[in-house]
């Protein structure tokens, strides 16, 4: 069962995509901290079933409004250079530059925990945790245990020196069958989750992220319960 606040360690914020890894990174987290919840737009393809998967899932853990933050970032996709954010670059496209997949958008994490760091540090948060996965990514520059490492030290040097805060990826080096296994374990509410990187109402189940959430549910002997067109 879920603690109560009262036995809870201190406030951390998570970064909640409304996907099935940051769900399950929020899962494990409430075990343990008081979460608040940030969840960033950027003109995303999918952003509207995104953000509905983001207060689905926010509404299940009973998290209130004044430990909510919902922002935008437009300029990301008048950057572009990501399948997901340029609606003229399909996410089937397999075409990337240097081995780095199309869907990658570039230097995203790091947008997402800059606006991350600033809330943890006025609502004393002591950590950040995210749910990236290396092994799934293995080409996302910003999905490595590397990037976590430099980014906490920049952290470090550049908030206040009263300041701790911790990012912490935990779903790092599972593979996603695991995850899904750990999210069944905590009945995470993975029914409410999106990973369609191309349909806002059934998922496609063609993408790069559907095709691994099927294999991913199939491997953990787990029926997916969304809805797919394929």
């Amino acid at each position: 069962m879920t603690e109560t606040n009262s036995s809870k360690k201190g406030l951390v914020v998570v970064v909640l995509s409304g996907g099935l890894d940051s769900c399950v990174t929020t899962a494990i987290v409430n075990e343990e901290y008081t979460i608040a919840l940030l969840h960033v737009r950027y003109s995303q393809r999918t952003q509207a079933r995104e953000y509905r998967a983001f207060y689905d899932i926010a509404n299940f853990y009973k998290v209130p409004k004044i430990r909510i933050l919902v922002t935008e970032l437009d300029y990301l996709k008048k950057i572009g250079g990501s399948s997901l954010t340029d609606s003229s670059i399909s996410p089937e496209d397999s075409k990337a530059n240097d081995k780095i997949p199309i869907t990658y958008v570039p230097f995203r994490n790091t947008h997402l925990l800059s606006i991350a760091v600033s809330w943890a540090e006025v609502i004393k948060a002591e950590k950040i945790f995210i749910g990236a996965v290396e092994q799934d990514s293995p080409n996302y520059p910003d999905c490595r245990e590397e990037y976590y490492n430099a980014f906490n030290r920049l952290v470090e040097v550049g908030t206040r020196p009263s300041t701790n805060i911790k990012v912490v990826a935990p779903l790092l080096r599972m593979n996603k069958s695991e995850i899904v296994k750990k999210g069944i374990e905590l009945r995470a509410p993975l029914h409410l989750t999106w990973s369609c990187y191309e349909n806002n109402d059934r998922a496609c189940g063609l993408c790069q992220s559907c095709m691994l959430r099927l294999k991913a549910f199939k491997d953990a002997g787990v029926e997916d319960k969304i809805t797919y067109i394929k």
